[in-house]
């Protein structure tokens, strides 16, 4: 397989990569020759990922703007300006609406629109220092549509995508492009989260999503690493501020 373009030798961070998405996109990353700084809130996490790959650990949390900035400081110093970004952490609760607490508003919206803001802004002055850079912020199909009982989660999504796209604008003529990708249904850990709040079981809760789906199938995280790493190389240079929706069709905008 050839290799993509603008990502062998460039360092990029990954957050929440210890499973799902973030970690399939670290593989892919690893495979394309980037170095994969791999961050998950959890230290065990990030280690066995990053030593699957031959990548670094960098855990922190994203949510942490003192955490952010001293994680980056040290990066910066031991491995030089990250000039690729992939936002992924995320974290969701689902319930009906009116039984979403505060602090269910509250967390979706710090871990997942200012954790990802955070990110970004430590990571563009040195973008722009270096002239170069690629930023892919992870949204949801929710964040596009709205879900019924996952509405902190599908605000916080949507806030991103607001984010991603003005940064993007703001940013584009210093070389910087940021794009969002906006996954349907995917067979990840997060999955277990759409189980619980239908009654069913995972692979239950699979055959559903499956069914409902053009495709035939849900995504896999493989899939959606592919997309993330065509954004990040420079043949994605054309794509700014775009939200790519890969669904397998549930949703055709």
């Amino acid at each position: 397989m050839s290799k993509l373009r603008g990502i062998d030798g460039r360092l990029v961070l990954i957050s929440g990569a210890g499973q799902g998405i973030g970690r399939a996109t670290a593989e892919r990353l690893a495979s394309e020759g980037a170095r994969v700084l791999v961050n998950d809130i959890n230290p065990e996490t990030a280690q066995i990922v990053a030593d699957r790959i031959g990548g670094t650990a960098v855990p922190f949390d994203v949510s942490d703007a003192a955490a952010v900035d001293l994680a980056l400081t040290r990066i910066e110093a031991e491995h030089g300006v990250v000039t690729l970004l992939v936002a992924n952490h995320a974290y969701m609760t689902m319930a009906p609406f009116v039984d979403h607490s505060e602090f269910d508003f509250e967390r979706h919206l710090t871990v997942n629109l200012i954790g990802t803001a955070l990110l970004m802004q430590r990571c563009l002055p040195g973008m722009v220092e270096s002239g170069y850079g690629r930023i892919v912020a992870m949204t949801s199909e929710w964040g596009v549509i709205g879900w019924p009982n996952a509405t902190a989660y599908a605000a916080s999504k949507g806030g991103i995508i607001a984010l991603t796209k003005s940064v993007a604008r703001a940013y584009a003529a210093k070389g910087i492009a940021a794009n969002l990708v906006a996954p349907g249904t995917t067979d990840t850990p997060q999955l277990d989260v759409d189980a619980i709040d239908a009654g069913l079981t995972h692979e239950e809760m699979v055959a559903v999503y499956a069914a409902e789906s053009p495709l035939g199938r849900i995504n896999r995280p493989e899939d959606m690493a592919a997309t993330i790493a065509f954004l990040l190389s420079e043949p994605a240079v054309a794509l700014v501020g775009q939200v790519i929706s890969p669904n397998g069709g549930t949703t055709r905008l």
